[in-house]
């Protein structure tokens, strides 16, 4: 067997065995926890805290986002970014769309000059831009998450898949996927997540007993289109799993689960 068929088999003994006690009952503790800011079974008032006047620099600006001349911080939940998000799909402000989903996803980690608004500026001065995100987005409507993935992958210098999964998920809470899975955010916190699960997998099963298959996996950026549909479906039916549990709502949308698994760590 080589590489790619030890992570294969990893891939069907996780999808087999799906989350452990450990992280069901971490679920349900976190739940217990925040069921009354997510009644609905979803992550929508999930609020990220920012610092408008640190993104000065950045245009066009969505008027869901606090103004940029404001002082002291300001909050957005994701179903504010969801709003911004539908409201730019329909007059076709991609840009738009992508500065709503990436200042939501850096939050307060953006400084003046540094990291966040810097990147999102050189992001922005890509001539690709545009038809890339519009093709993102109809590519999602007519095939599947994977494909639109695929077509984000290397594109844009800069804009790495932390970051467009961001702009997938929200664009797919307006333009549904054709097939298979909704969008989900994938970053380095969940990718973690993953690959302790695979470790553990890998190693009770036999089949990456060092654990350098779910290295390579669920390593913490670039992943592949395929390790993006591996995780879409792993948490579609993991979200199924925990609602099983009765301490996990029976409604909740698989979002909810990403957001549980990227603020509490069973581990």
């Amino acid at each position: 067997m080589n590489r790619q068929d030890h992570a294969d088999a990893v891939d069907r003994e996780m999808a087999a065995s799906l989350l452990p006690d450990a992280a069901l009952q971490t679920l349900g503790r976190w739940w217990s926890e925040n069921a009354s800011a997510c009644a609905d079974g979803t992550p929508g008032a999930h609020t990220v805290r920012y610092t408008p006047d640190r993104w000065a620099q950045i245009t066009p600006w969505p008027s869901t986002l606090a103004p940029t001349s404001c002082g002291g911080d300001a909050g957005v939940s994701r179903a504010e970014v969801a709003s911004a998000v539908a409201d730019a799909l329909r007059r076709e402000a991609f840009r738009e769309a992508l500065v709503a989903t990436y200042v939501w996803g850096k939050g307060k980690r953006g400084s003046p000059g540094g990291s966040g608004p810097a990147s999102l500026q050189k992001i922005l001065t890509a001539e690709s831009l545009d038809t890339a995100l519009a093709r993102a987005v109809t590519t999602l409507s007519e095939r599947s998450a994977e494909a639109a993935y695929a077509g984000l992958q290397g594109l844009v210098p800069g804009f790495g898949p932390s970051f467009y999964t961001k702009f997938l998920y929200f664009a797919g809470k307006t333009v549904l996927s054709a097939t298979g899975p909704q969008p989900l955010v994938l970053d380095r916190v969940l990718a973690r997540r993953l690959r302790s699960l695979a470790q553990a997998v890998g190693q009770e099963t036999g089949h990456d007993p060092d654990g350098s298959i779910a290295n390579w996996v669920w390593r913490d950026r670039n992943w592949s289109p395929h390790r993006y549909a591996v995780y879409l479906s792993f948490m579609q039916a993991a979200a199924s799993q925990a609602a099983e549990t009765g301490t996990w709502p029976p409604n909740a949308s698989p979002d909810l689960l990403e957001y549980a698994l990227f603020s509490a760590s069973w581990t």
